[in-house]
């Protein structure tokens, strides 16, 4: 039998102590002898095999600590087997595991007892190396029994990396502990909330000050048909210039208004209809509502855009027409509708005709609710706009059409 099916046999029978040293050989009992150095036919996973030695002191100093058991294998001068190695040995020669991926099929070369070498420590970085020749006799290179006699080179550089054991993975490279970065998250929210905020009331005063500018350097201009930029000037001047603020016809003087419901039981509201209309993405309104710090708004401001910097269109939403004076609602230009009567109460309008004759509505719903939901809102002179509870891609074509329908009536309005 090979030493290492011997030495499984008698660990796994509790007769270890039977195994003694006699010179340079081991004996176990009266049946076996191999010598002490011979190579076993376990593989390390480091790429070298164990010798019989190697694997006899540790199944008999298995159950001490692995540091005990590094110090104790050099007073002996023996060589250790690697911690990754442990438990898959112990259980292979235990009996725990019937077979090992470790265990070679073929015989190893006598060459490989060199390779199994000392784990290595940072506090004891020394290894038990044989001592090598520095050269062979140049005679020996012609004398084939001479050379015979020279033992092999050992390649040092392939043991000491064989030896090498990892302190540190990339998991644990990436753990910090007893850091902690919610400062760090916090720090960073609060600046990104205050560019935010700081660009809507730059936006805001911008459009300000060009409703401003426009209004007192041409009054038979409607601000609410000054798309494009300043590049259009040119495009501008040749447009037709309808005359201002005819009231009940034409737009009043500033930014036109979106009229949204207050209620939380409608789709789009003061809280999520700038990602609606800019964004093409539909975020409901409670999400929003638990993400947003502060008051609710009084009042929102919209553009459309051809791309970054060119601005179309700009629009304030506001949920409140309560509060609204008389030149409020003349620029009152679209509402979304709740489908409720008494959304419109206290409106300064005989009915329903002259609202949405006056004024382009919308009623935002899921396309998959009952027929139930637009009963009402079918009789009336109202776009129904569709959107999918789940599928966002689908946003976009929505918020276009709004767009498309808004931007339609807006003409028709300017030139009435």
């Amino acid at each position: 039998m090979d030493p290492l099916s011997v030495l499984r046999e008698y660990a796994i029978r509790g007769e270890l102590d039977r195994v003694i040293l006699v010179g340079d050989e081991l004996r176990f009992g009266s049946d076996y002898s191999f010598p002490s150095s011979a190579v076993t036919a376990y593989r390390s996973k480091q790429g070298g095999f164990y010798t019989l030695d190697a694997l006899l002191f540790f199944a008999r100093h298995h159950h001490i600590k692995h540091t005990d058991y590094l110090q104790s294998a050099r007073q002996h001068r023996l060589p250790t087997v690697t911690l990754p190695d442990r438990k898959a040995l112990l259980d292979y020669l235990l009996g725990r595991t019937a077979s090992s991926d470790a265990v070679s099929l073929i015989p190893p070369p006598p060459s490989s007892a060199a390779s199994t070498v000392e784990e290595y420590r940072p506090d004891d970085p020394s290894l038990p190396l044989d001592e090598t020749p520095s050269a062979a006799p140049a005679a020996a290179a012609d004398d084939p029994a001479a050379a015979a006699d020279i033992p092999p080179a050992v390649d040092y550089v392939a043991m000491i990396r064989a030896s090498e054991r990892p302190l540190k993975d990339r998991e644990s490279l990436l753990e910090c502990r007893n850091r902690d970065f919610y400062a760090v998250l916090v720090a960073s929210t609060k600046r990104e909330e205050e560019r935010q905020r700081l660009e809507l009331q730059q936006r805001k005063d911008g459009l300000v000050a060009k409703t401003r500018l426009i209004g007192s350097d041409d009054h038979h201009r409607p601000v609410a048909a000054a798309y494009g930029s300043a590049g259009d000037d040119a495009a501008d001047a040749a447009a037709p210039k309808p005359k201002m603020h005819l009231k009940g016809s034409k737009i009043g003087e500033g930014v036109p208004i979106i009229l949204v419901p207050s209620a939380s039981q409608t789709l789009i509201t003061i809280y999520n209809v700038k990602e609606f209309l800019e964004d093409g993405v539909f975020v409901p309104t409670d999400v929003k509502m638990k993400a947003m710090r502060g008051p609710k708004p009084e009042c929102v401001t919209v553009q459309k855009k051809l791309s970054r910097d060119r601005v179309v269109a700009a629009y304030e939403v506001r949920d409140k027409p309560s509060a609204f004076k008389p030149e409020d609602w003349d620029r009152v230009v679209a509402v979304f509708v709740l489908g409720k009567e008494w959304q419109f109460k206290d409106w300064p309008f005989k009915d329903h005709v002259e609202i949405f004759n006056k004024i382009i509505g919308f009623f935002v719903r899921f396309e998959d609710d009952s027929v139930e939901s637009a009963k009402t809102v079918k009789q009336w002179n109202v776009k129904i706009i569709s959107i999918s509870k789940h599928k966002r891609h689908q946003d976009r074509t929505a918020a276009l059409e709004v767009w498309d329908r808004l931007e339609e009536f807006m003409r028709s309005r300017s030139h009435a």
